[in-house]
C-alpha cells in the first residue's frame, strides 16, 4: 500500500547519519522520493546504497554553508527526483568552547553550516514549493535555541537564529502554502560532537524522525510552529 507521502519529493540535509539519516528513512517508508546530502562523498554514497531498498533515494555531496553548492544541490534534486515538496534542514555541527577560545574560523564554520545553510536551502525551496501549490519546511533546531549553555556561544547563536528565521519565514510565506516548523530536541543519542556521549536514556534519532512525520501528517490547514523534545528520564 502506498504511503501517505507517495508522489512527494523530499530533501534532507545532513542525511547520512544520526537524526538526518533517521528522517530520510522515515520519509522513504512513507513513500516519498528522498534526496540527501552530506559533506563526505563516500558517506553519501554509502547511505544511498543502504537506503535504496526502501525506495527512491538519491544523494550528492554538498556543503550547505556555500550558497553556490546549495544551488547545485537543488538542481540535482530537480533532475533526480523532481522539485521539492518537503525540505528538512538538518545539517549541523557543534563546536563548544568559550568565546575567548573560539576562533573566528570556527565561528564562521558553525554559523555557516547551522544558520546560513537553513537560509540558503529555504530560499531555493520556497519558489519550487510555491509553483507546486505549497510545501513543508522542517528545521531541526535544538533546546539550545532557547537555553544558553556555558561554552555554547556559537551553537546557541546558531540555534536561536534558526528559531527566529523559522518563525519569520512562516510569516513571510504562509500565504504561499508553505508551512514552516522547527523541532527542538534536547539530548539525542548520536555522536554529533566530540562532547556527545552515547546513552540509552537520550532521545533516539528515530524519535525525532517520528515527530517530523507527525508534523507532515497534519492537515494542510494547520501548521505546527514548533516542537520541544526532552529525554523523559535523564540521570538525576
Amino acid at each position: 500500500m502506498a504511503g501517505f507521502l507517495a508522489g512527494k519529493n523530499a530533501l534532507v540535509t545532513g542525511g547520512t547519519r544520526g537524526i538526518g539519516r533517521a528522517i530520510a528513512e522515515a520519509l522513504l517508508r512513507d513513500g516519498a522520493a528522498v534526496v540527501i546530502c552530506g559533506t563526505d562523498v563516500s558517506k553519501v554514497q554509502d547511505a544511498v546504497n543502504e537506503l535504496r531498498p526502501l525506495g527512491s533515494i538519491f544523494g550528492t555531496p554538498t556543503d550547505v554553508s556555500d550558497a553556490a553548492e546549495v544551488t547545485r544541490l537543488f538542481e540535482f534534486a530537480d533532475a533526480a527526483a523532481g522539485p521539492v515538496d518537503i525540505l528538512v534542514n538538518n545539517a549541523g555541527i557543534g563546536i563548544f568552547r568559550p568565546v575567548e577560545e573560539l576562533t573566528p574560523q570556527e565561528w564562521r564554520r558553525l554559523i555557516g553550516t547551522n544558520l546560513d545553510g537553513v537560509y540558503y536551502c529555504s530560499r531555493e525551496a520556497i519558489p519550487r514549493m510555491r509553483q507546486r501549490g505549497g510545501g513543508s519546511i522542517v528545521n531541526i533546531s535544538s533546546l539550545a535555541g532557547r537555553n544558553p549553555l556555558a561554552g555554547g556561544a556559537a551553537y546557541n547563536a546558531s540555534k536561536f537564529g534558526v528559531n527566529g528565521l523559522s518563525e519569520a519565514t512562516m510569516l513571510d510565506h504562509r500565504q504561499d502554502g508553505v508551512r514552516v516548523t522547527y523541532v527542538m530536541p534536547g539530548s539525542v543519542d548520536t555522536d554529533f560532537s566530540p562532547r556527545s556521549e552515547r546513552a540509552s536514556w537520550k532521545i533516539a534519532p528515530e524519535d525525532v524522525a517520528e515527530v517530523v512525520i507527525g508534523v507532515l501528517r497534519m492537515p494542510t490547514r494547520t501548521t505546527v510552529s514548533r516542537v520541544e523534545m526532552r529525554p523523559s528520564r535523564p540521570p538525576k
